[in-house]
């Protein structure tokens, strides 16, 4: 009997609120793109956390199925420049914001939205990385380009989360001194774990320093959050170093003089892993699935049903999650 539905984790909007659960939705749901793909895995990102509580600079409509990241099989006759059976990775885009996204059984989405899962890397760990580690992978893609190991130790801010903790792993795998830097005074052995060389609390970095230069310690930085803490990191940058900027959850705004990059020619570079053209989408996923795997990389792992997604979005909207969290779509 062919088949006329599937899974997917659908939020819908209450009288209360919003709330999410597992419904059959028939393909007729999906919109009308080219290319449909048969979903394995999916991960968890605060952005479908925000997705799914409603927010609506996120999803404009619901009920809608949230999911920025997904990995799966190209089923139907394909479409663009992948066949039936392929396997794609698809993030970003629209993908789970306005389009149904990866926490159902089946996507349909543009064929230039996919790339194929490069040599070396299975599913899981497609979705081990993520959005999140497609991020991390283009931060470091900027920073290694100026700042060689040699130079000193390298920041990286919100160390635990998604971004900060891939960001931990490849950059210690890469040879250089990272100083991790977190609120979570708990998560010490984590952080070490993934190869931080010493892990700095976030309070150091949160307040107004009043000066418009610190002292330079670090080579360059990944900044997750924004606000003071990158504020901060640039001004205790050495010359010649990088920052690289790709998140926003403490503030948008940045309060500084222009001195750090006038006096010490510190270069900020900002992220931006949702529309990456697809050659350097290649790169950074090639390049993720090699030389810069972590050999620690399912201990940062945490692994789903799609039941289980209530419970693990309200933990990610407490800042009670670390590292990642994968979704099964077949358990």
């Amino acid at each position: 009997m062919e088949q006329t539905g599937f899974d997917a984790f659908v939020v819908e909007e209450t009288e209360g609120g919003f709330s999410g659960g597992i419904k059959n939705r028939p393909f007729d749901d999906l919109p009308p793109h080219d290319l449909l793909v048969r979903v394995r895995y999916s991960s968890l990102n605060y952005k479908d956390a925000l997705s799914a509580s409603g927010n609506r600079g996120v999803t404009r409509e619901y009920p809608h199925t949230p999911g920025i990241d997904a990995v799966g099989t190209v089923a139907g006759k394909g479409g663009g420049a992948f066949r039936e059976g392929d396997e794609v990775i698809v993030t970003g885009y629209d993908l789970g914001m306005n389009t149904a996204g990866g926490f159902g059984q089946y996507i349909r989405v543009p064929p230039e939205w996919a790339v194929g899962l490069p040599d070396g890397m299975t599913m899981k760990e497609a979705m081990a990385f993520g959005t999140a580690g497609l991020t991390a992978g283009m931060s470091v893609h900027r920073l290694v380009a100026s700042v060689g190991p040699e130079d000193g130790k390298i920041a990286v801010s919100g160390a635990t989360g998604g971004v900060g903790s891939l960001a931990v792993a490849v950059l210690s795998k890469l040879g250089y001194a990272v100083s991790a830097i977190s609120g979570k005074e708990r998560e010490r052995d984590f952080l070490l774990g993934l190869g931080a060389a010493e892990v700095l609390p976030r309070k150091d970095f949160q307040e107004d320093a009043g000066r418009p230069l610190l002292k330079g310690v670090f080579a360059g930085a990944i900044d997750t959050v924004g606000g003071n803490i990158l504020v901060n990191l640039l001004k205790s940058v050495r010359p010649m170093g990088v920052v690289a900027c790709c998140g926003n959850a403490a503030s948008p705004k940045l309060d500084l003089t222009v001195y750090p990059f006038i006096l010490r020619g510190v270069s900020l570079v900002g992220i931006d892993s949702q529309n990456c053209p697809v050659p350097l989408r290649k790169e950074v996923w090639r390049k993720l699935a090699g030389e810069w795997k972590p050999d620690g990389l399912p201990e940062l792992c945490s692994e789903i049903s799609l039941a289980e997604l209530p419970d693990s979005i309200e933990r990610m909207l407490q800042g009670k999650l670390k590292g990642r969290t994968i979704v099964n779509l077949d358990a």
